[in-house]
Order: structure tokens, then C-alpha cells, then sequence
């Protein structure tokens, strides 16, 4: 009976630590995959999201203000024709 319980117990232990080592070995390889792809990625210039969407913010901004003065262009350039038109007709 004691035998039989040693030989699970052996087994048991063998199994543990070849999960074990299986687990160091997976997150081993996830780590080195993981510096792989970032460097690769560094290689490629890529950017990061935050980057990304500070640009974006920026290029909005950049636009609203454009159109903003665009319209206000619009408008003096009507005040300045408008002025201009009735000057005009009373020479």
C-alpha cells in the first residue's frame, strides 16, 4: 500500500515540476517574443497611441481655427467690398 502511495506521490511531484518548468518556459518565451516585436516595431518608426492622438488633437485644433478665420476673412472681405460698392455709386 505504501508503495503505491510513494509512486503517486513521485509522479505527482514529476508533474509539478514539469508544469513548472513548462510555465518559466512559457513566460520566458512571451518576454523575449514581447523585446522582439517592440524593437521591431522601434525599427520601423512607428508611433505610439499617445502620440497618435496628441497629433490628432493638435491637427483638430488646427482645423477649427482655420475654418474660424476663414469666416472671419470672409467677413471683413465683405465689409471691405460692401464699403467699397457704395463708395462707388456715389461718386
Amino acid at each position: 500500500m505504501t508503495t503505491q502511495n510513494r509512486f503517486f506521490d513521485d509522479i505527482s511531484k514529476l508533474m509539478t515540476n514539469a508544469m513548472g518548468v513548462a510555465q518559466g518556459a512559457r513566460t520566458e518565451a512571451e518576454t523575449a517574443m514581447k523585446g522582439w516585436v517592440d524593437r521591431w516595431l522601434a525599427d520601423r518608426d512607428f508611433v505610439t497611441r499617445e502620440e497618435f492622438e496628441a497629433v490628432r488633437e493638435m491637427a483638430i485644433k488646427a482645423r477649427t481655427e482655420n475654418a474660424e478665420l476663414k469666416t472671419r476673412i470672409a467677413a471683413l472681405e465683405g465689409k471691405d467690398s460692401g464699403s467699397a460698392t457704395a463708395s462707388d455709386q456715389g461718386a
